[in-house]
């Protein structure tokens, strides 16, 4: 490779850089946007400290477990607080006025408070998993290797930063059990107790859609917005975060491959079957399928293949 090659390909970067920066709004401190790689951090750290043993690896005596989450929270909690400062670094020059100087301690002094409430949530999508899926063997095998378990683990802890003001590390979260799972659920989606996501992989969950409790997803299931409500932000029609995202009610079962677009409701109890595609209400206790697949005689079977060859 030569120097003017090299050269050639600089200056082209930096013409990239620079149109891409006067795109920007002025101000934001990038060098202060929070780090991924910390942040993966902070969520192992989490992770030990809501399951010592199971995702900790704690091999101590009992008397020593409190002493081991603790160390835990002060590594995590000191990363964190550190990354919330960041992100209220980089929004900065957008806000009407300067941010409290002990703000990032407040949100990581809340979000601890919550971890409690956390843990049991969690330990309900783990039992509700256990006895959704008869292949299950224990618990521990759930919390451990189970995409939906580990999905879970990764909102509820994101969906409380987001709702204490660091959306930014909560969508780091996020998309760090996105990259694990295959599982997309925006930090800002509510979702119930007991809420089991079997196999998992492809599943969306729009930031605000609301899902009750003991509700089921299959793989494939996506619970989005229409496109149209996109075109409007765009064009500045409408709130930040105004409602686009399904309502799913209490004891519903969504099939593999169903997609589920706008504010719409699901009533409690429903089912709806696979691949559907549903932009409309549903009433509770409801039954929504494609028409079953037709098994053609052999005649018809030939005339078909004739058709299709």
């Amino acid at each position: 490779m030569t120097g003017t090659a090299i050269g050639e390909a600089a200056a082209g970067l930096r013409t990239a850089r620079e149109a891409w920066r006067a795109r920007q709004p002025e101000g934001r401190d990038v060098a202060s946007f929070p780090s991924r790689a910390v942040v993966e951090d902070v969520v192992a750290l989490l992770a030990a400290a809501l399951y010592p043993r199971r995702l900790g690896q704690f091999r101590g005596k009992p008397v020593d477990e409190d002493n081991f989450v603790v160390a835990k929270l002060l590594a995590a909690f000191t990363a964190l607080e550190r990354e919330i400062g960041n992100e209220l670094g980089y929004w900065q020059a957008e806000a009407r006025g300067a941010f409290e100087k002990d703000l990032p301690a407040t949100i990581v002094r809340l979000f601890g408070a919550t971890l409690g409430d956390i843990r049991r949530l969690i330990d309900s999508d783990v039992e509700a998993a256990f006895l959704g899926d008869p292949a299950a063997r224990s618990v521990d095998e759930i919390l451990v290797s189970y995409p939906g378990a580990i999905a879970s683990l990764h909102h509820r802890i994101s969906h409380q930063l987001d709702a204490l003001g660091a959306p930014i590390v909560a969508r780091l979260i996020s998309e760090i059990g996105n990259e694990r799972t295959g599982i997309d659920i925006h930090p800002g989606a509510a979702i119930g107790e007991e809420f089991f996501i079997d196999h998992g992989t492809g599943v969306v969950i729009g930031e605000t859609a609301i899902i009750g409790a003991r509700v089921r997803l299959y793989q494939h299931v996506t619970l989005g917005a229409r496109s149209a409500l996109g075109a409007a932000r765009r064009k500045g029609e409408g709130g930040s975060r105004y409602a686009r995202h399904p309502i799913v009610g209490d004891d519903v079962v969504v099939y593999a491959g169903a997609t589920i677009l706008g504010r719409v409701t699901i009533g409690a109890r429903s089912t709806i079957g696979g691949n559907v595609w549903l932009l409309s209400d549903v009433p509770p206790d409801s039954v929504v399928v494609q028409p079953e697949a037709q098994l053609l005689d052999r005649s018809s079977a030939g005339q078909l293949r004739d058709e299709l060859a």
